[in-house]
């Protein structure tokens, strides 16, 4: 079982794992032993999550969600099969974690007073500095 947060736990059903051979350096030892991780979500059976919860999930997996429904991570960052497992299992708490707290929304806000002294000023400047170029070079 993996615990996300209070109340929100996934049952080892819904959870598979495969064990891949993992590509990069290190030698023999990556040619002969299946030490990266294909971690697998039944997203289908997830029941602890509430509707804009899923939304939210699904969103943030993107591509790592498949037709079949299942939230696929891959991890083979280090050598050993038990870290990438652990990181496989985190990186998933993570992203569930994330998709549990929702956005706050924005309110409008209307700039300050100082702002807007500030910024006609500004425009007033420019202004003059474009007239003194003009006024300088008449056309003959």
């Amino acid at each position: 079982m993996l615990e996300i947060a209070p109340g929100i736990v996934i049952s080892d059903e819904l959870l598979t794992e495969r064990f891949v051979t993992s590509g990069g350096p290190g030698g023999q030892n990556v040619n002969k032993v299946a030490t990266a991780v294909q971690l697998r979500l039944d997203l289908r059976g997830l029941t602890s999550l509430s509707g804009p919860q899923m939304e939210r999930l699904l969103k943030l997996a993107g591509r790592r969600v498949n037709d079949a429904g299942e939230l696929v991570i891959d991890a083979r960052k280090h050598r050993s099969r038990q870290q990438n497992r652990q990181d496989a299992r985190d990186r998933l708490s993570e992203l569930i974690r994330r998709a549990l707290i929702a956005p706050r929304c924005r309110r409008p806000t209307r700039p300050t007073a100082g702002a807007k002294r500030r910024r006609l000023q500004s425009k007033r400047y420019r202004s003059i500095t474009k007239q003194q170029r003009r006024d300088g070079h008449e056309e003959e």
